[in-house]
């Protein structure tokens, strides 16, 4: 039975002791937030769960064998280190860390110590993003061309970070995993318009060897929320709607066809193919709760997780580029 104690009892907190709680071979032991009201929530719904002040106490715990980091991204690297040096496995929520140099830190550290390191990529798990995979991985697109995504609504403000790193960092993480191919190139450009507040609408360009192309546009001001996605491939074409209800994917059998000319062998000839589409059966399985017995699964078998730590370094990585890239107003930032 592993132990888990969840650290941070806000947003996302009680979402994950939800999840755990139903996992066969696990526990939640612990949960540890630092105000009172929120420590008093956990005790009332479950009686079971001991509950903290202080990380360091909930970490001397030898009931807890794994901790879940629920807390803003400023303190990730302190709690995630702290844990790993207390032999705790760690799912870390999005973003991973707040640089480059940190996440490659507590990567270092996880493979030194042994210990499970994953980042709560919580989309990569959905049944529409694990159906997208499956297409792009039998070939069903082909040569994949484009990835374009837009994450738009009247949306929260954040104050520790700007609207990349609240709302790109789900589609980098998708696109990461659907790809799987860093970019060797990225670009961005945004602006803040509310003061003492950092950028709340951003476009984002990534790079990739063999013509592929990735664009995000991500915006805390829009007056409508939308949650699209289109992927082109040379033999078929996906949209992604995480709004939509019933067919979240939709398969296109459209695209073009490229023919060279009789008359001359420099000009060639775009045609246009026009087929059938098709919405595949998804299944309801929430993703956090898929994810939950991923995590799980890697601590008791030693397994690798699909969003491990170099996962979240690959996702951090581009984000911080790209806000390198936005403060020079666009320029190209290329990745080693």
């Amino acid at each position: 039975m592993v132990g888990i104690g969840v650290i941070g009892y806000g947003y996302w907190g009680p979402n994950l002791v939800r999840n755990f709680a139903q996992v066969a071979g696990a526990r939640v032991t612990a949960v540890c937030d630092q105000r009172a009201e929120r420590r008093a929530l956990v005790e009332q719904v479950y009686p079971s769960i001991q509950t903290y002040a202080d990380v360091a106490d909930l970490l001397r715990n030898p009931a807890v064998d794994a901790v879940a980091i629920a807390t803003p991204v400023s303190s990730h690297f302190e709690l995630a280190l702290m844990a790993l040096q207390a032999g705790k496995h760690v799912l870390v929520e999005k973003p991973f860390t707040a640089t480059v140099i940190q996440a490659e830190r507590l990567v270092e550290e996880a493979e030194r110590r042994g210990l499970t390191l994953m980042v709560d990529h919580t989309f990569i798990f959905t049944s529409a993003v694990r159906k997208i995979k499956e297409l792009i991985d039998n070939g069903t697109l082909g040569t994949l061309y484009y990835y374009d995504s837009v994450r738009v609504n009247l949306g929260l403000f954040q104050n520790d970070v700007n609207v990349l790193w609240d709302l790109a960092v789900h589609d980098l993480s998708i696109m990461d995993y659907l790809v799987g191919a860093m970019p060797t190139m990225v670009a961005a450009t945004g602006m803040a318009h509310v003061p003492g507040k950092p950028e709340n609408m951003a476009y984002l360009t990534c790079y990739f060897a063999h013509n592929l192309i990735a664009h995000f546009h991500v915006n805390w001001m829009a007056p409508v929320k939308i949650r699209q996605t289109l992927i082109g491939g040379s033999e078929k074409m996906i949209v992604y709607d995480d709004i939509e209800m019933s067919e979240k994917v939709k398969v296109y059998d459209k695209g073009i066809i490229v023919s060279e000319s009789e008359d001359a062998v420099y000009q060639r000839h775009v045609g246009y193919r026009t087929g059938d589409m098709w919405a595949p059966r998804l299944d309801n399985i929430e993703a956090l709760r898929i994810e939950a017995e991923h995590f799980v699964e890697c601590v008791t078998t030693g397994r690798r997780p699909l969003s491990d730590g170099h996962a979240g370094l690959r996702v951090v990585r581009i984000l911080e580029a790209a806000s390198q890239s936005m403060a020079q107003r666009g320029q190209p930032i290329a990745l080693s």
